[in-house]
């Protein structure tokens, strides 16, 4: 029988996002670290073990808050694609011998923002959308799909405030896969950012993968 105090006691995951806050407030950098090879772990069981890297996953977001002031050029991964097993088999094996995405741009001051390319996703770019076309960014990379930002409850996780990154608002950003994509990010400690890729569904969205940002 479950006592009171079990009842209470927070999970592992709330309990170890406790610990990186704490440490963060006098070791900041070994705290961003930490929380960074979290995900990434959590990254690499869901190869194997898909349903409960997600469920990790999906309770580490929960935890998280709204970045604020999220300002300037980000690093990008990756975690876990969550379209169907052996869609994201596929998808793990591509990224692993060629990742083009590198990250989010951000410009506090604007709330917009854009996603930061290698130079040969603008082929493929040109491929999928002959009309579109990708920019030449300052560290020599393409700049493209141009998004709004603004704080509000998560899409499917309605008591957690995010931060949603919205691509549908920008005219020039392609209607095929781009403009049905809202992403969602939440800060674990300063400096690393978790991430939801949600795809719009007829009515409704869901969940195709988990991203992660380090600013």
């Amino acid at each position: 029988m479950s006592t009171a105090t079990e009842k209470t006691r927070p999970s592992s995951v709330a309990g170890r996002v406790a610990e990186l806050r704490e440490l963060a407030e006098t070791d900041l950098e070994a705290a961003s670290r930490q929380a960074w090879a979290w995900i990434e772990k959590l990254g690499e069981r869901a190869g194997a073990d898909r349903e409960g890297a997600e469920a990790e996953l999906d309770e580490l977001f929960a935890l998280g808050k709204a970045p604020r002031g999220l300002d300037g050029a980000t690093e990008g991964i990756l975690v876990a694609p969550l379209i169907q097993p052996l869609l994201d088999k596929a998808a793990r094996a591509l990224t692993s011998v060629w990742m083009p995405w590198q990250g989010k741009s951000f410009n506090a001051a604007t709330s917009r923002g854009d996603n930061r390319l290698t130079n040969s996703t603008r082929w493929v770019a040109k491929l999928l959308w002959p009309l579109y076309t990708t920019k030449e960014g300052d560290r020599g990379e393409r700049l493209a799909f141009d998004f709004e930002t603004r704080v509000e409850p998560g899409m499917l996780d309605p008591g957690t405030d995010v931060l949603v990154i919205d691509y549908a608002p920008v005219s020039d950003n392609p209607r095929l896969v781009i403009k049905a994509i809202r992403d969602e990010l939440v800060e674990i400690v300063p400096g690393a950012n978790l991430g939801k890729i949600l795809y719009r569904r007829g009515g409704g969205y869901s969940n195709i993968g988990f991203f992660a940002l380090k600013s």
